[in-house]
């Protein structure tokens, strides 16, 4: 499976196991009812897909009038530090207010989903490739 219909599988699939997964693990470090958990994983999940596009093009158009092109390690740091950034500005009081905890235990419960997600992904790239195959551009 190539092209358009290889990414918005992987999309689907993707969020699709995202939000089950952070719906039961914020049913479980939040105390919330498996319900309220849910609708704070999709609109996390929500908010992380525009804020993605939002910031790749921001990034992109910052990187566009640099002197210096291409993707350097530090460039690479940069980016990925700015959209978690943003993504922690944007959920942390989400977390706080619809889960009802305190801003701290929001920013913990963020870093958590932070470290759980980079896990999630290496897993998730893994399993996807093993049973669709790599795509054209790493066959």
């Amino acid at each position: 499976m190539q092209g358009l219909k290889r990414k918005l599988v992987y999309v689907s699939l993707y969020e699709l196991f995202a939000v089950g997964l952070t719906s039961a693990g914020l049913t479980l470090l939040a105390g919330s009812s498996p319900g309220h958990a849910g609708v704070a994983a999709v609109a996390s999940s929500a908010i992380a897909l525009l804020w993605n596009l939002v910031y790749t093009h921001l990034f992109e158009a910052w990187e566009a009038r640099q002197a210096t092109r291409g993707r350097s390690l530090r460039r690479r740091v940069a980016h990925a530090v700015g959209f978690e950034g943003g993504l922690i500005v944007m959920l942390v009081p989400l977390f706080a207010w619809w889960l009802d905890i305190s801003l701290w235990q929001a920013l913990l419960l963020d870093f958590g989903l932070i470290v759980f997600f980079l896990v999630y992904t290496f897993v998730f790239n893994l399993a996807f490739d093993r049973l669709f195959g790599l795509p054209a551009s790493a066959a």
